[in-house]
């Protein structure tokens, strides 16, 4: 398993954000469509009706945002505070119909790059451009998961490979 941008790849799935468990709310990427996971969100878009696919509060880096992160776990951890895990919304536009909102839990504990989530935004755009594009993207993705061991890559690996997988290489 490993972090890359926006997306957790096990193995052969995508997923955008953490993989979930259990009934916890989550977002997988197929071949055949986008399928809300949870208690509360089980569904199944087909990608001919996806018209575009974004994601919204997603932490991103900042100086603030790792000093709000480090009081927030010791305020957790020493005053017994919430566990809850922080979430983002993943939003999915059908033809004819209002955009759905979708919860996926936030993979990275201190936030994203600015640049993976620019990247990840432009890789779940390519998604929506078409099969063809789609099947080669996901497909690309799922064989770096497959053959990938020893966990999430660094941050310069990582921008590289959405890179390329925004490109349409095989990465």
């Amino acid at each position: 398993m490993a972090m890359v941008g926006l997306f957790w790849i096990a193995e052969g799935d995508v997923y955008v954000g953490a993989k979930p468990s259990g009934l916890a709310a989550g977002v997988r990427l197929t071949p055949e469509g986008v399928v809300a996971l949870g208690d509360k969100q089980s569904a199944f878009y087909p990608w001919d009706e996806v018209r575009s696919l974004t994601v919204e509060d997603a932490p991103v880096k900042s100086l603030k945002r790792q000093v709000g992160v480090l009081v927030d776990l010791a305020l957790t951890v020493g005053l017994g505070g919430s566990d809850d895990a922080p979430a983002m919304t993943v939003r999915l536009a059908r033809p004819e119909s209002e955009a759905t909102e979708l919860t996926a839990y936030v993979a990275a504990a201190t936030g994203y790059s600015q640049a993976e989530y620019d990247l990840s935004l432009t890789l779940l755009t390519r998604m929506t451009e078409g099969e063809a594009t789609l099947r080669t993207t996901l497909a690309a993705m799922a064989e770096w998961g497959r053959t990938r061991e020893g966990g999430s890559p660094r941050a310069p690996e990582r921008e590289t490979l959405l890179r390329e997988w925004a490109e349409g290489g095989a990465a």
